[in-house]
């Protein structure tokens, strides 16, 4: 016997609407906090912009190794911020790359185990029962199965704490990887890296969107629930005859040779935004969560500042809306500003037109250009300002003051912006 059941069109998206979010629970956002020192512009991000994701996950020690001996370096957390954004706070445990070897219970063993326990501890002396400890250790491919004897050493010492892992896409490959996922209660798959340019006209990313979709879904087979990290931030990279000579992220600049080259690599705000807009409807169901490395602060030179990060956080596509504006300063003085109102950072070549009358007989006296724009006289009431060849960055939410102008008298000025 044959049953025909038909329902209406309406009834059936319904239902495949219901199916599919049962299915496919939402996409979390989370976000590292990864400063050893917290400094007052750690700690207003945190304050300002940690409760916008769903949890957050806080470096708090790293492990050196002098030879085979561990050095533990201490961060220095704020747990009153991290309380105060009433989400549950991850710690992330960084373990240098290792050359000795892994035994379940030997000094060096029992060295991480404590100093895992002593974390936590320390996390709830402080107010916050943490989420899961997350284990970031620069381990060779080849060492998976002794990191997987370290692994099942600090999960019996931190239980009932979740235990937690990052993850290099290479890693899926290995015969040992399946093994080392599933001794842990979830991993954190890094999809950004900086692999070494051939020289300085080579063609560089941090995340290839379409090498990041296929590892997750290579990480979608093992079966073990993981989430995906996202990079925001950026290098700046030195070339010396066309080779790299190093590069540099946040902190103290570095003093290159004189004859060095710069370029630098940022993270795409677009093309990560469309890469978590993909995976929101299209995942597998073992991926949980996007997690960005790393939360903005703002005396970040490098990374986005909060507007970019927030927009794609709020499920919106960053936006971009730049101004340029006339300020009388004094009289016959005029401040030519750029002012960045959207949402992306701005790195494109510009030029800034400037025109007045001279019906009133006002006379240009003297102008220059700032802050990398250069002035060029085109005419007897107009002035164009552009930046030089190298473009410069306008961060999202900052103002610039590119030029001035100095007039014998008062005048009314015209500025019109154009992209080149």
């Amino acid at each position: 016997m044959i049953l025909n059941f038909r329902l209406p069109l309406a009834a059936f998206v319904a239902c495949m609407i219901c199916f599919r979010s049962r299915a496919l629970p939402p996409l979390g956002q989370e976000a590292y906090v990864w400063q050893r020192a917290w400094n007052n512009s750690v700690v207003r991000a945190v304050t300002n912009h940690g409760s916008a994701f769903t949890n957050l996950i806080v470096l708090e020690a790293e492990v050196a190794w002098n030879k085979i001996n561990p050095e533990l370096m201490r961060a220095h957390v704020d747990y009153a911020a991290l309380k105060a954004t009433r989400r549950p706070i991850g710690i992330a445990l960084r373990v240098d790359a290792y050359s000795g070897s892994f035994s379940a219970d030997d000094q060096t063993t029992r060295f991480l185990c404590d100093v895992a326990l002593a974390l936590i501890n320390e996390a709830c002396t402080n107010g916050i029962q943490p989420d899961e400890l997350q284990i970031d250790f620069d381990c060779a491919a080849s060492k998976l199965d002794g990191y997987r004897v370290w692994l099942k050493s600090i999960q019996r010492k931190i239980s009932p704490t979740r235990l937690t892992i990052t993850v290099l896409p290479s890693w899926l490959a290995e015969p040992s990887f399946e093994l080392l996922a599933k001794a842990t209660d979830g991993y954190v798959l890094q999809v950004h890296s900086l692999e070494k340019p051939k020289d300085i006209n080579s063609p560089f990313s941090l995340c290839d969107p379409e090498r990041a979709r296929r590892a997750v879904e290579d990480a979608g087979k093992v079966g073990v629930p993981f989430d995906v990290a996202l990079p925001t931030y950026g290098y700046l990279l030195a070339f010396r005859s066309g080779q790299l000579l190093g590069l540099s992220a946040e902190g103290p600049s570095k003093s290159w040779p004189a004859d060095t080259q710069i370029r630098e690599v940022r993270a795409d705000p677009l093309q990560m935004a469309g890469l978590v807009r993909f995976w929101t409807t299209n995942r597998p169901p073992a991926m949980q969560a996007i997690i960005w490395y790393r939360l903005p602060v703002a005396v970040d030179n490098l990374n986005w500042r909060w507007p970019t990060l927030g927009a794609i956080v709020a499920s919106r596509l960053p936006r971009e809306n730049l101004r340029s504006e006339a300020r009388r300063i004094e009289t016959g003085l005029v401040d030519i500003n750029l002012a960045n109102d959207g949402e992306l950072d701005l790195s494109s070549r510009l030029v800034v037109e400037v025109r007045w009358s001279r019906e009133r007989g006002a006379r240009l006296v003297a102008a220059d250009g700032l802050h990398g724009f250069s002035m060029l006289q085109a005419g007897t009431s107009l002035i164009r300002f552009q930046n030089d060849s190298q473009p410069g960055r306008l961060a999202a939410g900052e103002e610039q003051t590119i030029g001035w102008l100095r007039f014998d008298r008062d005048c009314e000025v015209q500025i019109e912006l154009k992209k080149m």
